[in-house]
């Protein structure tokens, strides 16, 4: 006898372990969001504070963020290497909200761009120590086959001719090498009878 839970206890479960993550989440002093390529962090500061204020370290497989003299807000092991030259931060100030605009501060944050060397796969947290996310909930976007390496291009876009070869009832393109090589082979062999041969 099964013992996996119903489909209403795994939603009930599902359900709970998110609102978990995302409480976990929203305790964390930055917000971030990842493609399978890379990862943007936002860590929001006074704004009063000047980019030479700051202490942002990024480095292959550590990230430090910080005020100057102060504790750091941000600070350990990526889960998995970056390149480092195509990781950004930056300063940004963003734009008075709600209040009137004599008693507004202006607020900033710091946006961090990570550019991840392995384009392949998911990062559970920014660093080791921060609470994991469940990469296996993620909907990535819909991506376009130019963002994609060669090899794995050539893999997707063969993919796609076999289905809609099937979709029409006609060979894919292993059945049409198979065909192929079979007529080459009658070609020079034409002293063969081949009339009851069959593919399989």
């Amino acid at each position: 006898m099964s013992t996996s839970p119903t489909p209403e206890k795994r939603e009930k479960r599902d359900a709970e372990a998110k609102a978990r993550e995302e409480e976990e989440q929203s305790q964390l002093p930055y917000k971030w969001t990842q493609t399978i390529g890379d990862l943007d962090i936002t860590v929001p500061v006074p704004g009063n504070l000047k980019g030479k204020d700051f202490t942002v370290v990024l480095s292959k497989t550590k990230l430090k963020v910080g005020v100057k003299g102060q504790e750091p807000i941000l600070d350990g092991d990526l889960p998995h290497p970056i390149h480092v030259d195509e990781s950004t931060w930056t300063l940004t100030t963003l734009p008075p909200s709600g209040k009137s605009a004599a008693d507004a501060q202006p607020s900033k944050v710091i946006d961090i761009h990570l550019d991840k060397s392995n384009k392949m796969e998911w990062w559970p947290h920014v660093i080791t120590s921060a609470p994991k996310i469940d990469t296996s909930k993620i909907t990535p976007e819909n991506s376009k086959l130019s963002d994609l390496d060669g090899e794995t291009r050539g893999m997707v876009e063969k993919m796609m001719y076999d289905q809609r070869q099937k979709e029409m009832g006609k060979p894919t393109s292993e059945e049409e090498g198979k065909m192929e090589m079979l007529r080459k082979f009658q070609q020079q062999h034409p002293e063969m009878d081949f009339s009851k041969a069959k593919m399989g």
